[in-house]
């Protein structure tokens, strides 16, 4: 930590490292949720899907290495200190995914495809981000908390999946995290094809280290800085919010890890932008398009509150941590995105 920067200033600058690594890997590598449920159920493509598996199977195997030595305290993280919810998870993860289909991109791509002059993504990051604060904190904030009140966890347990494994064997934590994390890059690299695409699996890696980058750095923060900053990693949903509400009032709130992460993607897509040739502007030509995506966004916003956590923030961040919601909001997701991408590709039509 740098003398002449603040804790609020230095997570900034942490988050910021890791949203540029995510910025380029969107441009880049075409590291992209939406793009990869496509791929997989439309485009008869696994490739795209194998690089969200081993980008997890990265970020665990880095956690849970910080964990065996000391440098982070998983318990501390958001994902292991709110007590898990099933429907809020199933329920989120299900809006989220249908909100994502029609606005055709998640948060975290949104940043990306506005780092490449995509206008349209502008209006997707202001609803998006709007919304997740009207769930979380206005109008909408005491039917949440009457459905789905975050409450911290009160038992020894943490909601983790590893952690129940470890104390019904007794073996050690760590140690149970890394191999899962190996068993889960094994079985992203047991395709033929996708073992023999370097730029897939090099990308795949820069977004797993980059969630790791974020756990290693905010607890390094919270242990020896001032300011009791919380443990943080990626997550693009209330992040949003925060950067909105930092850009009005700026001179009234610090900086934080969120609003670095949030700069550092777009940064890392308008570089990639450039890089790959592909900067250009680009803007809605049709009301309906745009109606459609101002609602998908809407809907993205809410359940990202509900389901804590979007793509990322559940697909990556939580999953590193090995959280009992990781998997089952991630499916949910899937499954929310699946039913947005039938009716807009199919209609809903019966089949005879």
């Amino acid at each position: 930590m740098l003398d002449f920067l603040t804790d609020s200033q230095t997570v900034a600058i942490i988050g910021l490292t890791g949203g540029i690594l995510l910025g380029l890997a969107a441009r880049l590598g075409r590291f992209c949720t939406l793009g990869a449920i496509e791929d997989l159920l439309y485009g008869g493509s696994s490739l795209r899907m194998r690089m969200w598996i081993l980008a997890i199977g990265v970020a665990v195997i880095g956690s849970f290495s910080l964990i065996s030595q000391g440098l982070l305290d998983e318990t501390e993280t958001f994902y292991l200190s709110i007590r898990w919810m099933p429907a809020a998870s199933i329920l989120g993860g299900l809006m989220f995914g249908y909100g994502m289909a029609l606005s055709g991109n998640c948060g975290y791509g949104a940043i990306a495809r506005l780092g490449g002059g995509d206008l349209r993504s502008f209006v997707i990051v202001l609803v998006m981000g709007v919304s997740t604060y009207v769930a979380l904190a206005g109008p909408l904030a005491p039917l949440r908390n009457y459905l789905f009140l975050q409450k911290a966890v009160t038992s020894e347990l943490p909601p983790g999946l590893i952690h129940h494994v470890a104390a019904l064997t007794g073996l050690p934590l760590a140690g149970l995290g890394i191999s899962a994390g190996f068993v889960i890059v094994i079985a992203a690299l047991s395709n033929a094809e996708f073992r023999q695409d370097y730029s897939a699996i090099f990308w795949s890696v820069v977004v797993g280290v980059a969630g790791v980058t974020g756990w290693a750095g905010s607890y390094y923060i919270h242990l020896n800085g001032f300011d009791a900053l919380p443990v943080v990693s990626h997550s693009f949903s209330a992040p949003l919010g925060e950067t909105i509400l930092w850009t009005m009032t700026g001179s009234l709130r610090p900086l934080s890890f969120a609003v670095g992460s949030v700069v550092g993607v777009w940064i890392g897509a308008f570089v990639g932008s450039l890089i790959k040739g592909h900067f250009r502007w680009e803007a809605c030509d049709d009301p309906r398009e745009l109606r459609r995506q101002i609602i998908g966004a809407a809907i993205m916003g809410v359940g990202a509150v509900v389901a804590m956590g979007c793509t990322i923030g559940q697909g990556l961040s939580a999953f590193s941590v090995l959280s009992i919601s990781a998997p089952v909001t991630f499916l949910a997701i899937f499954t929310g995105a699946a039913i947005g991408l039938r009716q807009l590709i199919e209609g809903f039509k019966l089949t005879s």
